[in-house]
C-alpha cells in the first residue's frame, strides 16, 4: 500500500463507497464525487486491465478502449508489479 495515500480522508471515502449497495447508489456517488471524464478514465483502466488478463494486445486494447500506449504500459505495470487489487476484484468476480 501507498502511505502516500493512506490519509483520514481517504478511509472515509473507502468507507462511503463501502456503503454503496448498488449500481444504481454508485452511479449517483460516483457522478457527484467525481468528473465524467475521471470516471471514464478509471472505467478505461478497469477494462484495460480485463484485457490484458485475456492476453489482448496493446494495439487491440487501444482500438477497443481508445486507451493510449501509455495507459495500457501502466496498466500492465500495476498488474505485474502492484498490490494486486485488480487480481484480488477479478478472482472474486470470477466466482460470482
Amino acid at each position: 500500500m501507498n502511505k502516500k495515500i493512506k490519509t483520514e480522508a481517504v478511509d472515509h471515502l473507502f468507507q462511503a463507497v463501502l456503503s454503496l449497495q448498488s449500481v444504481e447508489e454508485c452511479y449517483a456517488f460516483f457522478e457527484d464525487v467525481c468528473t465524467v471524464n475521471e470516471l471514464l478514465s478509471l472505467s478505461q483502466r478497469y477494462e484495460v486491465a480485463k484485457m490484458l488478463r485475456e492476453k489482448k494486445t496493446y494495439l487491440e486494447i487501444a482500438e477497443n478502449t481508445g486507451a493510449s500506449t501509455a495507459t495500457i504500459s501502466r496498466v500492465n505495470r500495476s498488474l505485474n508489479y502492484g498490490n494486486d487489487g485488480y487480481d484480488m476484484i477479478f478472482e472474486r468476480l470470477d466466482k460470482e
